[in-house]
């Protein structure tokens, strides 16, 4: 999908502070890091706890998993194009910014930031799923399972504290550990798959029950969930080695090859188990793994999904600081969201802003976990996806934007796969739900007063400054 007119443009000087920085600098982040963070950001708890809120859609998943992967590599195109153009700090909300302005640009870094956190906590959720499996007797009740959740969420914390470089090891290194487990049993469940669960029903529009268009958006809603972490390799580009070559190759690659395990994976572990039986389950895969090899291979499973989920969960942490870092150093944010010391290696972490996001992602945790595991992950997952597909479907349309107004030159392909990106995310807003819809408004409505309350406080301490 290149062609001549998509070669990389003249920097702009009009890019502000996300421009990227000198060649020389030393940056912490290279191909296999960037790559890891966008495979283990997908890989995550999405492919653990994913099957089990699938189940009451049964075959109907299928369709959801088509219309997500297709439109999460549209997604992961424009985001390459994007970056390519543009190697700056901040991902879909400094593309939002460069395009449509200041006020859009907060937006979209606000709602990218409650995904953000608000998918931590849906992580830290199913972490406690994995280790329920491992140990059942020492989390038989929903207070150990939230105190277990709130755990790993502040010992992801703690590592991007110390610093993107030893956020980036952590990453290379779960990500190894988790994908070849998985291509394993997706493989050797496959012959013992029951074909007719993974076929959705054929259910005509208006028979009376759910169509195959209400049960596609249902379901990709969900399972969109899945390929959150594609456009992850673009928010610390100003970390990144060479970003204009490498995140757009790491943004495409990360993508699909995540994409592939993860539908192989879930796919078998949905056509192996009984869907009532997935839908009791908190840990499908040990589950799954139990069925095939026995008792032991479901404790090998159980921790090859504690590591995968711990891994995503280091993934989304290390982002969900870098999107207010980033706003802040443009202005948007308060200033204190930024790093506060200048080191020379480019890994000055943003301890305040993964403190607050980590606080916040807390709170999510401590106020669903009235509920069942699974109904906790699901809450968090749709909040979390509405939240980041506003900033899809914006990226997609700043794509289209920039070419109309003559910065930036996007071939004719690019410009169909980003017309093809929007009308995607547009469906998938929609199917997330009505409930998912009223908490995401709110949070919004929220980060609108706040940003209201913030110019006005500028302009009345302009009109009083002196001459």
């Amino acid at each position: 999908m290149s062609d001549a007119s998509d070669a990389p443009d003249a920097p702009d000087a009009r890019d502000g502070p996300g421009s990227p920085r000198s060649p020389r600098s030393p940056r912490p982040l290279g191909l296999w890091s960037a790559s890891a963070l966008v495979i283990g950001n997908i890989i995550g708890s999405g492919i653990f706890l994913l099957p089990a809120a699938l189940a009451p859609y049964g075959g109907g998943s299928t369709l959801g998993w088509v219309w997500s992967f297709a439109g999460a590599m549209l997604l992961a195109v424009v985001f390459a194009r994007l970056a390519a153009r543009f190697p700056r700090a901040g991902g879909p909300y400094a593309y939002t910014r460069l395009a449509f302005g200041g006020t859009t640009g907060f937006l979209m870094a606000w709602s990218y930031w409650i995904s953000c956190w608000a998918g931590s906590a849906a992580i830290a959720v199913a972490v406690a799923g994995s280790l329920h499996a491992l140990v059942p007797a020492w989390l038989d009740q929903p207070w150990q399972l939230a105190a277990c959740a709130l755990a790993a969420l502040w010992l992801a914390t703690a590592v991007n504290l110390v610093g993107l470089r030893a956020a980036g090891s952590a990453q290379v290194t779960t990500v190894v550990l988790k994908v070849l487990p998985l291509l394993v049993i997706g493989l050797a469940a496959l012959p013992h798959v029951d074909p007719s669960r993974l076929v959705p029903a054929a259910v005509p529009f208006g028979a009376g029950g759910p169509s195959w268009w209400s049960v596609a958006a249902a379901t990709a809603a969900l399972t969109l969930w899945a390929f959150q972490g594609l456009e992850c390799a673009t928010i610390p580009a100003d970390q990144v080695t060479d970003a204009q070559r490498l995140v757009p190759r790491a943004t495409l690659v990360g993508t699909a090859v995540a994409g592939l395990v993860t539908i192989l994976a879930c796919s078998a572990v949905m056509g192996l188990l009984p869907a009532a039986d997935l839908a009791r389950s908190s840990a499908p895969f040990p589950d799954a793994a139990r069925v095939l090899w026995g008792a032991w291979a479901e404790r090998v499973f159980a921790t090859v999904a504690v590591i995968s989920c711990l891994g995503a969960l280091n993934g989304w942490v290390l982002v969900q600081g870098q999107i207010p870092a980033a706003a802040a150093r443009d202005g948007l944010f308060p200033r204190f969201f930024a790093p506060t010391d200048a080191r020379t290696d480019g890994a000055a972490p943003p301890r305040l802003a993964l403190v607050i996001s980590s606080v916040l992602a807390t709170i999510l945790v401590v106020a669903n976990y009235t509920g069942s595991l699974v109904a906790v992950f699901t809450a968090s997952i749709l909040l979390a996806t509405a939240a980041a597909l506003l900033p899809y479907l914006m990226s997609a349309a700043a794509t289209l934007w920039l070419r109309a107004a003559g910065r930036a030159r996007f071939s004719a392909a690019t410009l169909a796969v980003a017309l093809g990106a929007l009308l995607f995310s547009l469906w998938a807003l929609w199917g997330t739900g009505a409930q998912a819809l009223r908490w995401f408004a709110g949070l919004m409505l929220a980060g609108m007063a706040i940003h209201a309350a913030r110019w006005i406080a500028r302009r009345l301490g302009r009109r009083q400054t002196p001459g």
